[in-house]
């Protein structure tokens, strides 16, 4: 089968023209949107995310600051902070970077973001929106992952929809987002660690969203001919050589690494009708959601 590629670079740009133009509507307002990112302590895979949210914001004319708290900083302190961005009038927007110290309990900060700035979509407010089918914003990857979907002109009315994973920011929302419409809707289904039998369910599945954090779990066989696969997993694996062995850097003497999905991609393919593949999928539209969402929670503000 000859498949088709769903590239979500090409989505995020387009995305992107009307979204910039909506910021420099708020500027000609006398309005400069700005998102502050919270993080406590120092990650390196935070930083990567925190510098492509730096870059996307600024390229868009959206003010980007990073406000980095001490490792040491305790639960109240956070939330006291959290609370001081919430009556600060110049943030439109809050997003809470992760991994926080262990001490801290990423849900009781959550909850205290207000709604109208929160970026992520995770407060319970929002979530409560999102089930009621009226949401403002909601998060960020699973809003990708749909809009991608939505990229490829597939009508979902009727359409048998199964959802791999089923976490908070990513399988749960996905599965709210296709329930949106009360006479459109496709049918969804959700798979996860303690379903018996995937293969069963995707075999039946015109659509697949993946989202789980394991190379190759989805394989060719698991899938329906025709398929739409949305393949939202990041997963860093050994590169091989046509043999099959590892290939090694010169200089540094360890194993050379590739960024791959959750789905045997050069397998799958061969079957699907449409693809995602990563990377150059759904990641390009994850910051590009962030964006949209600090949008939005202006509009609210506004309101």
């Amino acid at each position: 089968m000859s498949e088709v590629l769903l590239d979500g670079e090409a989505v995020a740009k387009k995305i992107k023209e009307g979204l910039k133009k909506e910021i420099e509507g708020f500027k000609t307002n006398g309005k400069e949107l700005k998102l502050i990112a919270v993080q406590v302590g120092e990650n390196a895979a935070s930083r990567v995310y925190v510098n492509q949210q730096k870059k996307a914001c600024e390229e868009m004319g959206l003010k980007y600051e990073l406000k980095e708290l001490p490792s040491v900083t305790t639960e109240k302190e956070l939330l006291e902070f959290i609370e001081n961005l919430n009556n600060d009038n110049s943030v439109t927007g809050i997003i809470l970077q992760m991994p926080l110290p262990k001490e801290i309990n990423p849900k009781n900060i959550q909850v205290k973001i207000s709604p109208k700035k929160d970026v992520e979509g995770l407060n319970p407010y929002n979530m409560g929106l999102l089930v009621y089918g009226k949401q403002v914003v909601a998060p960020c990857t699973a809003m990708g992952a749909v809009e991608l979907l939505k990229s490829s002109g597939v009508e979902l009315k009727g359409k048998e929809v199964v959802i791999i994973g089923h976490s908070e920011i990513v399988g749960k929302p996905i599965l709210l987002l296709m329930l949106q419409s009360l006479t459109e809707s496709p049918t969804p289904t959700v798979c996860h660690i303690a379903t018996k039998d995937t293969p069963s369910h995707t075999k039946k599945a015109d659509i697949v969203f993946v989202a789980v954090g394991k190379p190759g779990l989805v394989k060719a066989e698991m899938l329906k001919t025709g398929a739409i696969v949305i393949d939202i997993g990041i997963n860093r694996v050994p590169l091989l050589d046509a043999a099959g062995i590892q290939v090694i850097d010169e200089k540094s003497g360890r194993p050379k690494m590739k960024t791959v999905g959750d789905v045997d991609f050069e397998k799958a393919k061969e079957v699907c009708s449409m693809i995602s593949p990563v990377p150059g999928g759904v990641g390009p539209l994850t910051v590009t959601m962030l964006i949209k969402n600090t949008v939005e929670c202006a509009k609210w503000q506004g309101n």
